[in-house]
């Protein structure tokens, strides 16, 4: 461990130096380059100090969350200088290396100087995240976006043809800083005027007490046709803090499912119900958290008793990966899965019809919007709040707007 530190640290002291040559390489002026240095000096010490307080009884806090955003904006430029400088040293090498076999010797030159151009460029490029994730950080993060989708089903019961279903995830309420941004998001999703509200996990960071807050705001969401339904996602369960006893994880447990009863929200833990519109119905299947590598107490077989294979179902499960692992392939046919969970990173671009990209991407298939195999779907949220990274870029937070409509998609 204390090699890998010291590895990092290495790093970090290169990446640094990078930095300032390039700022020194711009300018000679002295009280700029000591402001630079002060600045990152300060910096540097606060992540420190951030990092150093970080309490595993508590968990992630506005602290936590300001000392990530803070090491984001600085080590990210400061990295994209580091690298086209560190190209900049690879080219000066072997430009001398050529030189040196190349030239007489009365025309042999030192070690060419870092170039003014090239240190511009740098910092140009630099600026672009720093930019952006000061952005995420004070506006993106609350960004809302309404994203519909269309979805054909063949077998789609005649009287649930043009049911529109209101998704969304990840609410992370511990994270939250601006009650007028939040009230305007559940006026979003009322605005939407759907038959169904289905969330679809992460109520909190980790402590019941992080919505105590946001209850009443929350409340407001207007109950629909069908109702309001929810499941649980992986922070639901207290995993990712330290706790006294047992005993005080258990109750805030408890306390987290009690959340969703007084948002008038109905938690399906493992179960299922039947939505009926007239003669026909769809069933509504709800698993508590199962994913690669996190938690898994969802339970398909339990939440799917009393149903057949015939039976349109949509499930709700928290993270894709259980699609992936066991869903999609399932001989009792889940016609549509929704889930979140991935945030999209918060982080990456989107240019719809041309370009969907995310780190988030290399490790999650499938990670935000629709996806389909054989004719089943599945809907992954991108979030509806923020985690780690006190913001987001690019991957705006977000209200799904679904329609189900009876019929063979049109190519």
């Amino acid at each position: 461990m204390n090699m890998r530190l010291v590895f990092i640290g290495v790093i970090l002291l290169l990446v640094e130096l990078y930095a300032y040559q390039a700022v020194k390489t711009i300018t000679r002026e002295r009280w700029i380059l000591i402001i630079y240095q002060l600045v990152s000096l300060l910096a540097f010490a606060y992540i420190l100090y951030g990092f150093s307080q970080f309490d595993r009884k508590v968990g992630q806090n506005a602290q936590s969350l300001f000392t990530i955003g803070l090491l984001l904006l600085t080590l990210i430029p400061k990295l994209i200088v580091a690298v086209v400088l560190l190209g900049e040293d690879i080219f000066r090498m072997f430009a001398t290396i050529i030189n040196y076999f190349t030239q007489a010797d009365s025309l042999k030159e030192a070690i060419p100087g870092r170039r003014r151009f090239i240190s511009q460029v740098a910092i140009g490029l630099a600026a672009i995240p720093l930019t952006s994730l000061l952005y995420g950080m004070t506006k993106g993060k609350y960004n809302f976006k309404v994203i519909r989708q269309t979805i054909f089903f063949p077998d789609l019961p005649d009287n649930f043809d043009g049911m529109t279903i209101t998704q969304f995830s990840d609410v992370h309420s511990g994270s939250f800083d601006n009650p007028e941004k939040i009230q305007y998001a559940v006026d979003l999703i009322n605005q939407q005027k759907s038959d169904i509200i289905l969330f679809t996990g992460d109520i909190v960071n980790t402590h019941a007490k992080e919505m105590h807050p946001w209850i009443d705001t929350f409340k407001k969401i207007e109950t629909p046709k069908f109702g309001k339904y929810s499941i649980l996602g992986n922070h639901d369960y207290g995993e990712y803090v330290e706790w006294p006893s047992q005993t005080a994880k258990n109750e805030n447990f408890a306390a987290i499912k009690d959340l969703h009863r007084q948002i008038d929200f109905k938690l399906l833990l493992n179960e299922n119900v039947k939505l009926k519109n007239g003669g026909d119905e769809i069933a509504l299947v709800g698993v508590e958290n199962w994913g690669i590598k996190f938690k898994q107490a969802g339970d398909l077989a339990k939440a799917s008793q009393g149903l057949k294979k015939e039976d349109f179902k949509i499930l709700m499960s928290h993270d894709p990966s259980h699609w992936d692992a066991e869903v999609q392939n399932h001989e009792n046919n889940y016609h549509l899965t929704l889930s979140g969970h991935t945030h999209g990173l918060q982080f990456g671009i989107e240019i719809p019809g041309f370009l969907k990209w995310s780190p988030v991407q290399y490790v999650y298939k499938h990670w935000a919007g629709l996806y389909e195999n054989m004719g089943r779907y599945i809907y992954v949220n991108r979030g509806f709040g923020f985690h780690a990274y006190p913001g987001r870029v690019g991957i705006w937070p977000e209200i799904t707007v679904i329609q189900l409509k009876k019929g063979e998609r049109v190519a």
